[in-house]
Order: C-alpha cells, then structure tokens, then sequence
C-alpha cells in the first residue's frame, strides 16, 4: 500500500492502482510540463518497507529538449527494505538533439530485496529524421547490496560522436535499452529462457548473468521495437524470480 506521497513542484505522483490486488501497489510518476529543459533538475526518491512491492511507471515518453547551454538532471535514488520488490519501467526517454542532460539513478537493497528496472533511450526524434548530431548526454547507474556494490556503469555520449555509429559503440541505431535485474541468484533457466525470445528484425540483443544481477540490453531502430522486446523479458522474469503473472499498467496500452 502506499502509505506516504509528497512532491515539490511540478513533478507528482498520481493516485495509486492495485491492478493485482492489495500486494502489489502500481502508480504513475507524472511530470506535468511534459519535458525537461535545460536547467532543470527531478529528484525522485522511492522507498519500500520491509515486505512492499510497488510497480513504478510514467504515462508516456520523457522529452529532453535540446539546450540553450543549461544542463538539465535527474536523479533516481530507490531504497529497497528487507523481502522488498521495486519494479521502475517508465516508457521511453527521447533525448532530442542539442540536449545537456545528465541521468543518474542510485538503487539500494537491503537482504532479501529485489529491483527490476530498465531504460529505453532514443537519440533523437527518429520518427521526425532527427539524429543526435550535437549534445551530451552523462548517464550513471549504481546498485548496491548493504553497501556491497552489484553494478556500477557509467556512460558518455557526445552527439555527432564516431561511437554512435561503430559496431563497438550503438552500430548506428537510435535506440539503446537495458533491464536489469537485481538482489536474486540467477538460475539458468532464467538465462536460456531470456535469450529464447523472438527477435524482431533490425534488433540487436544481449543478455548476461552476474552474481544477483541479470542484465538484457538490445539495440533497435525504434523504440517500440526495444519496448517490446523487453516487455517479453520483463514479463518472463517477472514470474520466474518473483513468483508472479506480469500485470502491464493500463497506461501503457493508452
């Protein structure tokens, strides 16, 4: 259940929905003027208590417009109590070109503590022929155990870099997604499954095991396509690891 709600400024969280009964709590992370602009700065915290589960998600794609020369943030912090689940699956975040945004998300689980999260980023607004030419984008996620670290990435990408088209970097595609799943023992039917999945054409994919950690990333020329595909990983782990159906919030079919 959710139990304490509070904002500051624009950016709120609409009323709660409990779709799978009472265990699961799913809410919607609105941020009303629907972009981010250059200077400004989302802080979202979350916090479960020990036993909670809360599905996270936004009502549509986050815009990131491009920069008068003010770098734009957000930073994610999730704190996950004992036998806890947070799931964070926002829709896409299209970042246009000549955007300075910075994006760091920061998930602390205690023992018995699950996250599944994942991120769809599209460079530019490809539907419109826009590519990321110019900008720069600082991206940074650190999961931690009890202060045990599970994952620490860092990224930079610069528009108009030689990265983005090399078979070593984004291999020319707009779309870059990753999910990632932390706090369970990855068992290898989980693994086989994940990559058993049908693969549309034109998406490149991937998926590896850690130790408590499973990460699946694809590269797509669209974002339906990677949103899709990790629908498909989302929902096999999702009964797999946590015993449970997967229940897509409403407001993804809106």
């Amino acid at each position: 259940m959710l139990v304490q709600r509070e904002h500051c400024g624009p950016l709120r969280v609409q009323k709660a929905l409990y779709p799978e009964g009472a265990a699961v709590c799913h809410a919607i992370v609105l941020h009303p003027p629907g972009g981010v602009a250059g200077g400004d700065r989302l802080e979202i915290s979350v916090a479960a208590a020990p036993g909670a589960h809360a599905l996270l998600t936004t009502p549509g794609a986050s815009k990131w417009y491009r920069s008068g020369g003010r770098k734009a943030q957000q930073s994610l912090t999730v704190r996950v109590a004992r036998e806890a689940v947070v799931e964070w699956l926002p829709q896409e975040t299209i970042v246009f070109d000549g955007a300075e945004a910075t994006m760091h998300s920061r998930i602390e689980l205690a023992a018995g503590g699950v996250f599944c999260g994942w991120e769809v980023l599209c460079l530019g607004r490809t539907a419109a022929g826009e590519r990321f030419s110019y900008g720069h984008l600082d991206l940074a996620t650190r999961i931690e155990r009890e202060g045990r670290p599970l994952w620490i990435e860092r990224g930079q990408l610069c528009g108009g870099s030689p990265w983005l088209e090399a078979a070593a970097g984004l291999a020319g595609q707009p779309v870059s997604a990753t999910l990632l799943l932390a706090g369970r023992a990855v068992e290898r039917e989980w693994l086989e499954g994940c990559r058993a999945l049908p693969v549309a054409d034109g998406l490149l994919t991937g998926v590896t095991a850690l130790p408590e950690l499973l990460v699946a990333r694809c590269l797509a020329p669209g974002a339906e396509l990677a949103r899709a595909w990790l629908g498909d990983v989302w929902q096999l782990l999702r009964l797999a690891a946590l015993g449970r159906q997967a229940v897509p919030p409403r407001i993804w079919s809106t």
